[in-house]
């Protein structure tokens, strides 16, 4: 007799932590504080997510900025972004560059008490979040600032025994949270529901977020697989 176990559908999810980022961070950091001082002329004043006080959204063009420490940034996630098409999908290098990206960027600035509900990004195959500053770490049964993305299976939870209450691993049913540390990408399916909940520090939370879009240039890649 031959039994197998196997996964049947898989959520790709990418994390990667920068080195040497911290005079990086502080430029990030600077820049964005000094925008937000200027009001609504970098701010994302037509929001249709509610945005709670405490909250600072910027406008969709970060990454349009012609600052070093933007263009900086900007290198890193498309790096990273690309390395990750090109592993889950088999692709060369020769296709990676027919492969034109159009993006959206933003940061967020949050303050204590403010939030970021439910949602995800329609019109986007794959969407990041770069952490600039964490804010304070208070108390983790708080879940204070917590990333936490939603599972995409809700049906798994319409039945509940001991036969599959404690399922683990790659089987988990529960959501999953993320509290970002300075310099750290996460990329995920821009399709996948996320929330950032209630930040309770001191200090400002800082983070940059895109979303991407590809067109390929030329003819469909010969995959191997």
């Amino acid at each position: 007799m031959s039994t197998q176990l196997n996964p049947i559908f898989s959520v790709p999810f990418y994390q990667t932590k920068f080195d040497d980022v911290d005079a990086l961070n502080a430029k990030l950091k600077q820049r964005f504080i000094e925008k937000e001082r200027e009001g609504d002329a970098n701010r994302n004043v037509g929001a249709l997510v509610n945005q709670p006080d405490g909250l600072y959204e910027s406008k969709f063009n970060l990454f349009d900025w012609q600052y070093t420490e933007i263009k900086e940034l900007e290198k890193k996630c498309w790096t990273a972004l690309y390395g990750l098409i090109g592993e889950i999908n088999g692709y060369d290098r020769d296709t990676l560059l027919r492969l034109h990206i159009k993006a959206e960027s933003w940061f967020h600035i949050m303050r204590k008490h403010s939030y970021f509900s439910t949602h995800c990004h329609p019109m986007a195959s794959w969407s990041g979040v770069y952490c600039v500053d964490p804010g304070d770490q208070v108390s983790p049964d708080s879940r204070s600032g917590r990333l936490e993305f939603i599972n995409p299976f809700p049906a798994a939870s319409t039945y509940i025994d001991m036969a599959n209450a404690r399922l683990t691993g790659i089987y988990e049913t529960n959501h999953v949270g993320i509290q970002l540390q300075a310099g750290q990408l996460v990329i995920f399916p821009s399709w996948l529901q996320h929330q950032v909940l209630p930040y309770l520090g001191e200090k400002e939370r800082i983070t940059v977020a895109f979303n991407a879009r590809f067109m390929l240039q030329g003819p469909l890649p010969t995959i191997n697989r």
